[in-house]
């Protein structure tokens, strides 16, 4: 049985780990706030930007640009977004557990991951039957930087186009922040870029393009891919202090319920104790008496 000194000392252990969470959820509730504003002030250009190309790959010819260009090889290259940093519950097990459940539903294809963030490089150094084509770590610091996403942009399209035989498509696995309780893990393919449905009895129209429809295309097809990484690398930075915030209110809560059960314990083990020593103290009394 655990001596009252172990119990004080577990219950001053269990207090300062309590302080620890409440600070680690106030920090990412501080940090939410901030990462929240950037993500939702780049939603309206990123979604008026993915409608106008949806338009101009709709009514351009694929064979225009490269990154319209659709091709059936096996070649595929997975791009893989994590935190750097833990602490945020299950946020970047759903990630890499969509990421594997990917790659086993499509056996046919031959993949290579570029992966973002510290939590998922170390799970994929960990498993040497997934080929790893580059790492990119410390990636959300005080901010997210664009020029973070011009650089994974410039790869992947380096890849898709410069060496078609080798990369057939790209696709992205991540996480949405959808509100401050709840976060959404999505998967999506990146390049080439996605046609939207067309209805059957839509009449469509083509633009007229100044200066050309090839110039124009080739401004801004890479623009949108550069958006597209840079508003993932956004929604991933909003979510992971979401999930962090969330898990470490979870954390402290959980650490109040265990000083009450341990507070309760020691009460009832200090009664005992002093029971004991009273009922001693009685029976030594009674024991002289009947001397």
């Amino acid at each position: 049985m655990a001596s009252l000194r172990d119990i004080r000392r577990k219950i001053s252990s269990v207090k300062k780990t309590q302080q620890i969470t409440r600070a680690m959820q106030m920090v990412s509730a501080a940090k939410l706030q901030r990462a929240q504003d950037r993500l939702l002030t780049s939603r309206p250009y990123s979604n008026k930007l993915a409608e106008v190309i949806s338009d101009l790959a709709l009514r351009a010819d694929p064979q225009r640009h490269p990154l319209l260009q659709r091709r059936e090889g096996p070649n595929t290259l997975v791009l893989v977004v994590t935190t750097d940093r833990g602490l945020c519950g299950a946020f970047n097990s759903n990630v890499l557990r969509a990421a594997t459940s990917l790659l086993a539903q499509h056996p046919e294809w031959r993949a290579s991951i570029v992966e973002v963030g510290r939590k998922g490089r170390d799970f994929f150094r960990r498993r040497p039957q997934f080929q790893i084509r580059s790492q990119h770590v410390d990636v959300f610091g005080r901010q997210v930087s664009f020029g973070v996403a011009q650089d994974l942009a410039k790869e992947l399209i380096e890849a898709y186009t410069i060496a078609p035989d080798l990369v057939d498509r790209v696709v992205m696995v991540g996480n949405t922040f959808a509100s401050a309780m709840r976060q959404q893990t999505v998967t999506y393919t990146l390049l080439p870029i996605p046609l939207p449905p067309s209805p059957p009895d839509a009449a469509l129209f083509d633009y007229i393009y100044e200066p050309s429809v090839d110039s124009i295309l080739r401004e801004l097809l890479p623009r949108y891919v550069e958006v597209l990484i840079f508003r993932a690398l956004l929604e991933t930075a909003a979510a992971e202090h979401a999930a962090r915030m969330t898990a470490m209110a979870a954390a402290t809560d959980n650490a109040g319920e265990l000083i009450r059960q341990l507070t309760l314990f020691y009460n009832k083990t200090r009664q005992a104790a002093i029971t004991k020593e009273i009922l001693e103290v009685v029976s030594g009394a009674e024991a002289l008496k009947s001397a």
